[in-house]
């Protein structure tokens, strides 16, 4: 969603480092230009001049035009304040402290991803030890019942049973009696949406709330919509008094207008991003990692943590081992790949590293492909056990068979065997040089791994 308007500050901040001194003009006329990719953005015109007003007060102050790298300062400002536009005073944290169970009622309009990220949140509070209830109560729409006891089914989470000829009132509070004698300890409501806000859909989720009096009111906007996602959330808060935002459709070609500007304008922090279409795309929001991807900057606490939730921690040990050894094999190789596949698209995990977003866009495609990780591991996949675990084994006859096992070519075969061994021996020579080598030398192991490139 970030990359035109990461694009563009970035040409913005090329011009700042290349100043050896700044002087108030230039820093004026570096935030006019701030100023424009942010209004470009979709950012709401208010927030957006706000915004560069305070940045300008911090960067024509003594410190920024005395200091040895002005330019640098000027774009640790606009990260700074980027990061305080996004997060304000209040946490993203949920407030789950009190007597279970807990309600948690997700509102916003049709068509914004409400209904699947309930199932995401119940999928991640699941992963945090709690037990939730899923509760469909938008009668209007049958297929919503139905698509949330399908997640429900998908990720083994109860869902309570209630049809579209039912009051969705009684619908919650029997939800929540239910939850109270079988040891629910969160209750999430799938309320109704429509395609705009009306009095009869605010007059029943008004009637929900009193009803429930849940300790969240989320509000899932669909971040592809730009402005109009704020100036909703803004109508649902005047009447519902709104506790967090969830942005949905994080992973779109949109302008990131919303996700500048809804903590500002509304008031209510960000509480989850979606990241996709898949049940575990759901991130909680943290504002200095957002705005460092924006920036160019990386995300290495979101890659570790993910890397915790997808990598297995004693097939990492068995891997260490193996290494220590030199005993790393095509299997082995299958296996790290698909550890990598579970923590997300290759191209958004790289993005997450410092310089390596840019590094990709260089590149322009030389990197790996999702396509040919998938032919990879139908290479790998159709050899025989001995031929993983000794590929030297694999003359031009066992290659033929495996080429049309795989639906590849021999030539492709040829080349995975060919990197592969080119792999073997720069991790031989990472074990002699230790931690520093490694460091050096994943370059030339990850250039190694991806035959296709």
């Amino acid at each position: 969603m970030f990359d035109t308007l990461s694009d563009k500050l970035d040409l913005v901040f090329k011009k700042l480092r290349g100043q050896g001194v700044m002087t108030e003009e230039n820093i004026k006329e570096a935030l006019r230009e701030v100023r424009l990719v942010l209004l470009e953005a979709d950012v709401n015109f208010k927030v957006v001049k706000d915004f560069v007003e305070r940045v300008r007060e911090r960067a024509v102050g003594t410190e920024v035009l005395q200091s040895l790298s002005p330019g640098q300062q000027v774009i640790k400002i606009v990260h700074d304040e980027l990061v305080a536009l996004m997060s304000g005073d209040g946490g993203n944290s949920l407030d789950l402290a009190a007597k279970p169970p807990v309600s948690i009622m997700m509102v916003g309009l049709q068509g914004s991803g409400k209904t699947t990220t309930c199932g995401k949140l119940a999928r991640y509070l699941k992963k945090e030890r709690r037990r939730p209830l899923l509760v469909p109560a938008d009668v209007y729409r049958p297929a919503a019942i139905e698509q949330l006891k399908t997640l429900g089914r998908q990720l083994s989470l109860e869902v309570f049973d209630s049809r579209a000829e039912q009051d969705p009132v009684d619908i919650c509070r029997n939800a929540l009696q239910y939850a109270e004698r079988t040891g629910f300890d969160t209750v999430i409501f799938d309320t109704a949406g429509r395609h705009q806000i009306d009095d009869y859909l605010m007059n029943e989720l008004v009637r929900i709330k009193d009803s429930v009096e849940p300790r969240e009111i989320l509000f899932v906007a669909d971040a592809m919509t730009g402005q109009e996602a704020v100036n909703v959330a803004s109508g649902f808060d005047e009447r519902l008094e709104l506790t967090g935002v969830v942005l949905t459709k994080l992973d779109g070609d949109a302008k990131g207008g919303a996700a500048l500007s809804i903590r500002a304008v509304t008031g209510k922090p960000v509480k989850f991003v979606g990241i996709g279409e898949k049940m575990d795309a759901l991130e909680v929001f943290h504002a200095d990692r957002l705005v460092s991807r924006i920036l160019g900057m990386g995300d290495v606490l979101t890659l570790i943590e993910k890397a915790h939730a997808a990598i297995d921690e004693k097939e990492a040990n068995r891997l260490q081992q193996k290494l220590k050894k030199n005993q790393f094999d095509l299997e082995d190789f299958k296996n790290q790949l698909q550890q990598v596949k579970k923590m997300g698209s290759l191209e958004s995990l790289m993005g997450m590293i410092p310089g390596m977003g840019k590094m990709m866009k260089q590149m322009q495609g030389a990197q790996p492909s999702e396509k040919e990780l998938k032919r990879i591991e139908a290479i790998i996949d159709s050899m025989t056990r001995a031929e993983r675990t000794n590929h030297t084994i694999i003359n031009g006859s066992r290659r033929l068979r495996i080429a049309k096992g795989s639906g590849t070519s021999v030539q492709e075969v040829n080349q995975l065997l060919k990197r592969f061994t080119e792999a073997q021996k720069v991790i031989k020579q990472l074990q002699k040089l230790g931690p520093k080598g490694l460091m050096k030398g994943m370059g030339g192991l990850g250039k190694g791994m991806f035959p296709f490139s």
